[in-house]
């Protein structure tokens, strides 16, 4: 984790701050898609895509929307925080990398626009094609609509939901060149809707929340932490993260759901049943909801 200085908090949206944390040295670099863990002073961790410009190694800029069902992460952000506040954050994870092609189109569904934000400004300045289609619930509500005007013209349209309704996926997929890829992130709506329209090879998304899917039942099964020698009993009532956690080997953690890839570990023995939403490189593994097909796990802990 790095310490960072909140330097400013600003209004951007209703009911969207944007904060911009100040390193005391050279931050972390980063790519396009990135996100950070932000830990914040009320015990709670949450991941915030980086919305700001990699070349910028001093300042992070992440947005946070205040929603109403909050786990208590953005409710905190927006009623507690103060700028001046020292605050710990992660060094950045790509679980979303921007891929090299001659032509792009962006799909960002309200504060699904901030990992957007870096590719569309990475994709153009490497002389791409790039168009984005933003949509929101109102304007009002939809960050960074005057800077994305300004700077990108027509290959931006922007559509408020209450007076033009929801983009037509259908028709752009349509149109799409066939050298085109396609990024979307956005409420779980708009990314099962991209998945119906697109073909899959061409398609990249990030979830916010994990899709609801059906596992076999869950069993017990043994982790060995490597370095340690120690073998660890996961039954099946607990997570692997749990059971290593409680057994002295905290691993770090954020979502706890299997989207953000901070529990990652490196497997070096036994069959993963992966149950995460990123799509786990080889030997390796998301402690929070992935388990064991296997009766044993062996891991680098």
């Amino acid at each position: 984790m790095q310490l960072t200085i909140l330097d400013r908090v600003d209004r951007v949206a209703d009911g969207v701050l944007s904060l911009v944390l100040r390193g005391a040295g050279p931050l972390a670099p980063w790519e396009p898609g990135a996100h950070v863990d932000l830990a914040l002073p009320n015990w709670l961790t949450r991941q915030y895509s980086l919305y700001g410009d990699p070349a910028d190694r001093e300042r992070y800029r992440i947005a946070v929307r205040h929603e109403p069902l909050s786990r208590g992460g953005s409710e905190y952000v927006h009623l507690f925080l103060r700028r001046g506040r020292t605050l710990e954050v992660s060094s950045p994870r790509n679980n979303f990398p921007l891929l090299a092609a001659r032509e792009y189109l962006f799909l960002a569904g309200g504060i699904g626009i901030t990992p957007i934000l870096p590719m569309l400004r990475a994709a153009t300045r490497a002389g791409a094609t790039a168009r984005l289609v933003y949509a929101g619930r109102s304007a009002a509500t939809m960050p960074f609509t005057d800077d994305l005007r300004s700077s990108y013209g027509d290959r931006v349209s922007i559509l408020a939901e209450d007076e033009q309704g929801r983009p037509d996926l259908a028709a752009l997929a349509a149109g799409l060149s066939p050298r085109a890829l396609v990024y979307c992130c956005g409420p779980a709506p708009m990314l099962a809707a991209a998945e119906a329209a697109f073909p899959a090879e061409r398609l990249h998304i990030e979830r916010f929340r994990p899709t609801a899917r059906t596992f076999p039942p869950n069993t017990a099964f043994e982790v060995v932490c490597a370095r340690s020698g120690q073998t660890v009993h996961v039954s099946p009532e607990e997570s692997m993260l749990t059971a290593l956690t409680h057994a002295g080997h905290p691993v770090p953690s954020g979502c706890r759901e299997g989207v953000c890839g901070s529990c990652e570990l490196t497997v070096l023995d036994g069959e993963p049943e992966h149950r995460d939403d990123i799509g786990a490189p080889a030997n390796r593994m998301y402690a929070c909801v992935s388990r064991a097909r296997s009766p044993r796990l062996v891991v680098n802990l």
